[in-house]
């Protein structure tokens, strides 16, 4: 069992689009970003979860498919960790990862598409 959020950000789809549009150079550089991104998250997500055993923080991973960073938790019990139950209150480690480098996110797609279009002679 994994865990898995979904931030929904509205343009996503047209965005993607435009994306297709520019040259690969730029696509490469953008992955490179999510890449290191979603590594960050995934650091600081395994600094934040509550340790018994460590298997729940060895289980924190990241993966980057194309346009896509996904950062998540392989334990059985990582969604009650995260969210919480009626006995046990929720102990976030993953939300609050995500959340402190959402804007980071932001600024590396506005940064490798100047990039690119520096590149492009735009």
């Amino acid at each position: 069992m994994s865990v898995e959020i979904n931030c929904y950000v509205e343009g996503v789809e047209e965005f993607q689009d435009a994306l297709r549009n520019f040259d690969s150079a730029m696509q490469r550089q953008v992955h490179r970003q999510l890449v290191s991104w979603a590594a960050d998250v995934k650091t600081l997500a395994k600094q934040l979860v509550p340790v018994r055993t460590g298997h729940l923080r060895s289980s924190i991973y990241a993966k980057i498919s194309e346009w896509v960073a996904e950062v998540g938790a392989e334990a059985t019990y990582a969604l009650f960790v995260e969210f919480g139950t009626h006995r046990m209150r929720a102990q976030p480690y993953l939300e609050p990862a995500i959340q402190r480098y959402l804007p980071r996110l932001e600024q590396i797609i506005l940064d490798a598409l100047d990039a690119a279009k520096a590149e492009a002679g735009l």
